[in-house]
């Protein structure tokens, strides 16, 4: 739930009401109604003009920000690896990371299927 007063930014409308999106604004109220779909009302000032929104149009300025920063960061470090012709850390990036965090798993940690079933049983008991 985002704090009043909290400045944030249009990204989709839902429910075609001809939300500027794309354009700042910020929150002024809870919509508390049971019955009703949206969530805040918006104050947009470019548009001078308030807006009932769901959640799900609107976003924290912040975040978006640091989301965009992570893209631009990765982007930079595969033109790095491109231009450097690292091609491990290519094929990282590539990967999303999460092939690494694989080949670090120990072996000791995998368990056979026989020491599976006893643990589940032995949880099961108690």
């Amino acid at each position: 739930m985002h704090p009043l007063g909290e400045k944030v930014l249009i990204v989709a409308d839902r429910f075609e009401q001809n939300l500027p999106i794309g354009d700042y604004g910020y929150i002024i109220a809870y919509d508390r109604n049971a019955d009703n779909a949206f969530d805040y009302v918006v104050r947009v000032p470019n548009a001078n003009r308030n807006f009932f929104v769901p959640a799900s149009d609107i976003e924290r300025e912040d975040l978006l920000l640091q989301q965009e920063v992570e893209r631009i960061e990765r982007e930079a470090l595969i033109d790095f690896a491109l231009a450097t012709r690292n091609e491990e850390l290519f094929r990282r990036l590539m990967n999303d990371e999460e092939a690494e965090d694989t080949e670090e798993m120990d072996p000791q940690d995998i368990l056979t299927q026989e020491e599976f079933v006893r643990q589940v049983n032995l949880r099961a008991w108690i």
